[in-house]
């Protein structure tokens, strides 16, 4: 086994490369650039070499840095996580000519599934099912819409070394083939270094399966099992779980022994995923192989007890499978959400900046077979950068039913807590509520189809309004007795505080009783005539408000606003204020404050650099039209007319940086 590593990446995926390598006695090394100076892996890591600026194509992508890198201090291997140099066939070729061990498969083996194009021909050589399509590379735009209109609408755009999302269109039009065209090889570029891309028939209502595999250097190979990422926004997948809740035994064994030849035939070694897509009727089709670790990789260690990454490690030095695929067993489900930096209230658009807050929930594995694992590469102060994956942390839940490791997520992202930026844990926990999510019906199309028109706040169902106005009066009148023996007034005279409170949770009223102390609480729902118990040890100043309701436990964020908080629960966010019976009618007369109308202005959505502007003072421009292009976390974004309109003034050009919301333009 080796003694050194340098893991030639950043954040989460290198603290779990580095988790693994710490349990099994080898020394690590981190390499990081000027905006990782102070990030978690260096951290974590016994070494740690600085290799440039931030931009990855000046640090993290340059090959003779991470060479020079082992070189001065001795790692005998490199493990690449995912991304950056994780498929580049160059750079394990070039590792080996330094003597420097590759934790990952050969070259053959990168070179024949790492390019898109040139894994389906592997495939069909090896008979496995593909995608219609076209593997050839294509020319331009012109070409691009010939080969769509004949393969027929809709087709998928993809680039050749892409991953991530990156370099990826649907298309449903030729039009919309032309601009996707374009955009798939300008991101191709940026991201990968390489803009050739091809285009496949899109499977309507497709499903998102993929097998795990692992092989040694000695013929063995096994599968195991497989994880569905159907749910997923923008061709990113947003949640996994293991396994699939579309599979049969008799699928997941036909699609296993499928990924296990097709990594046989290209001498495959380490671990490597296989990606098929299906349809409803259990249907599939091979999509790509990647060979290297995937995001996603932690549900499928919860539920077969397999740590990959010593897999990877043990592979590479040599060793033989110490499985069979009779030893693998599939034991309960395991749910997996990406905790993003992104407002889920604007289209999802980017968020950087500080962490001032950064509390996970605790990782553990409780008397009922339930387990919370987060992966993260952050910390409190932490930053999240404008250069890299927008990717905070990964939660993880498992437990023996679907419905219990799902129950155990919703109650996980609750207690997730995260300030300083927006994050996509309110919508995360809103899935985790939905009918259909529970179901199992799910597809690629998932989000698309059931947030149209984007995620917003939702009010409040009935369970939920009781525990979110439980919660609030329970504070309040915690903080009430907190300043009256504060303020030394009298408070064994014989005057009961009164009790009674008007609990609003946005434009809904509730009044409530409270009656206990600490741990213990009565909580009576006047209007509705209930009583429930409430125990909770919260005190003053905690973000999260733990708890349980009748027995059944609850974790509520609170962050503080004018007279009350802003409770954050199952997918719902609601300013909660509690007033007696005179404020509540005092602030019934109060005027609402009215924002500023920038209807007329288009604002940049999020942190980002211009790429360009495609429109001139004085233009009239239609609905839908483009007017400029803003790039942030590695994706280019289109922003287009809302109305048609004339532009009446330009204040940026590309090549600016701007802030979230700094004003692109104007309209008469």
């Amino acid at each position: 086994m080796f003694k050194k590593i340098l893991i030639a990446n950043r954040g989460e995926i290198a603290c779990r490369v580095i988790k693994t390598a710490r349990r099994l006695g080898i020394a690590t090394v981190a390499v990081y650039s000027d905006a990782d100076r102070d990030g978690l892996h260096v951290r974590m890591a016994d070494e740690a070499v600085h290799i440039g600026p931030p931009a990855a194509a000046e640090s993290y992508l340059v090959m003779d840095k991470i060479i020079d890198a082992c070189k001065q201090t001795g790692a005998e291997a490199v493990h690449p996580g995912y991304g950056f140099l994780s498929e580049n066939a160059e750079f394990a070729r070039r590792l080996d000519k330094e003597g420097i061990a590759f934790i990952g498969p050969p070259v053959k083996a990168i070179e024949a599934m790492g390019d898109k194009i040139e894994s389906k021909r592997f495939a069909n050589a090896a008979k496995v099912n593909t995608v219609p399509g076209h593997l050839g590379v294509i020319a331009d735009s012109d070409e691009a819409v010939k080969i769509a209109d004949e393969i027929g609408y809709p087709v998928m755009i993809k680039a050749s070394a892409g991953g991530g999302g990156k370099g990826m269109r649907i298309a449903y039009s030729a039009d919309e083939v032309a601009e996707g065209f374009s955009r798939a090889k300008s991101e191709a570029k940026s991201s990968f270094g390489d803009d050739r891309v091809f285009i496949e028939k899109f499977i309507v209502n497709p499903r998102h399966i993929e097998i795990q595999v692992l092989a040694d250097k000695h013929g063995n190979a096994v599968y195991l099992g497989e994880r569905e990422c159907s749910i997923q926004r923008r061709n990113q997948k947003v949640i996994e779980e293991a396994p699939s809740p579309l599979l049969d035994e008799a699928t997941r064994k036909e699609m296993g022994e499928q990924a296990v030849a097709l990594a046989k035939a290209v001498d495959y070694c380490s671990a490597g995923t296989v990606e098929f897509v299906a349809d409803q009727d259990r249907n599939f089709y091979f999509l790509e192989m990647n060979t290297r670790l995937q995001v996603e990789h932690p549900v499928t260690e919860l539920i077969t007890g397999v740590d990959l990454v010593e897999q990877m490690l043990r592979v590479a030095a040599g060793e033989k499978l110490s499985i069979s695929q009779d030893d693998v067993k599939l034991n309960g489900w395991a749910v997996e959400s990406r905790i993003y930096a992104e407002d889920p209230y604007r289209s999802f658009l980017p968020s950087i900046g500080r962490l001032t807050h950064y509390h996970p929930p605790q990782e553990a594995h409780d008397e009922y077979g339930r387990t919370t694992r987060v992966d993260t590469g952050v910390m409190d102060g932490g930053e999240i950068s404008m250069f890299y994956d927008p990717m905070i942390a990964k939660l993880c839940t498992h437990a023996p039913t679907r419905e219990e490791a799902i129950r155990h997520m919703g109650r996980a992202l609750d207690a997730f807590y995260i300030e300083g930026i927006q994050h996509n844990i309110p919508f995360l926990a809103a899935i985790m509520e939905h009918p259909r999510w529970i179901s199992g019906k799910l597809s690629t199309g998932f989000i698309a189809e059931e947030y149209p028109d984007g995620f917003f706040p939702h009010d409040p169902d009935e369970a939920a309004v009781g525990v979110l106005a439980a919660a609030a009066a329970i504070a309040d009148s915690i903080n009430n007795a907190r300043r009256r023996t504060i303020t030394q007034q009298i408070t064994d005279n014989g005057y009961a505080f009164p009790s009674y409170r008007i609990v609003t949770l946005g434009s809904l009223s509730v009044p409530v009783s409270v009656a206990g102390e600490r741990p213990s609480y009565t909580v009576t729902l006047e209007e509705q005539g209930e009583a429930m118990i409430v125990t909770s040890e919260w005190v003053p100043g905690q973000p999260v408000f733990h708890g349980t309701a009748d027995g059944e436990p609850f974790s509520v964020q609170m962050r503080p606003i004018m007279n009350g908080w802003r409770l954050d629960y199952r997918g719902v966010q609601v300013p909660a204020r509690v007033y007696t019976e005179m404020e509540a009618g005092l602030v019934a007369l109060m005027p609402e404050k009215v924002p500023p109308d920038t209807s007329k202005m288009l604002l940049c959505p999020m942190p980002g650099l211009v790429v360009s502007i495609a429109v001139e003072e004085g233009q009239e421009v239609k609905a839908g039209e483009t007017l400029a292009v803003v790039e942030a976390m590695k994706m280019e974004n289109v922003l287009r007319a809302e109305r048609d309109g004339t532009v009446s003034a330009i204040h940026a050009k590309a090549g600016d940086s701007l802030a979230v919301d700094a004003v692109i333009m104007e309209f008469e």
